[in-house]
């Protein structure tokens, strides 16, 4: 198993890694919408939340040879439903015509006020 770190995405703010690499698979822990290079940044609405949680989850991938379209499966956690608009939106267009397995699952509130988080699994680029 490697553990994945890198700056271009949020540093973890408990006992986690930003990702795990085991066997060919790339394994990310829940990124909220922090801008790495920004942490102060205000989050801005669910489209822009989701905009930046992909960049973060695109962010780890990349640092552990993967990437956005060698996702398998994707789990976006959103602090409610009325939200979800705006998150599938930002999803579509990030993501283009790769469609991973993905779970999309209402919370209730997230931590910092976010109303967006993202996990992912992917595969290692081969």
């Amino acid at each position: 198993m490697e553990s994945i770190e890198t700056s271009n995405a949020p540093k973890p703010g408990g006992h986690y890694s930003q990702a795990m690499v085991h066997q060919g698979t790339v394994y990310v822990a829940g990124q909220l919408p922090f801008n790495p290079h920004d942490p102060d940044a205000t989050p801005g609405d669910a489209y822009a939340q989701t905009t930046q949680a992909l960049a973060n989850v695109g962010a780890i991938l990349a640092a552990a040879g993967s990437g956005l379209d060698h996702a398998l499966q994707m789990t976006i956690y959103v602090a409610g439903i009325e939200y979800w608009p705006e998150v599938n939106r930002a999803y579509g267009e990030v993501m283009g015509s790769h469609k991973p397995a993905r779970a999309v699952v209402p919370v209730g509130d997230l931590h910092y006020g976010f109303v967006v988080e993202i996990q992912a699994i992917a595969a290692v680029r081969g």
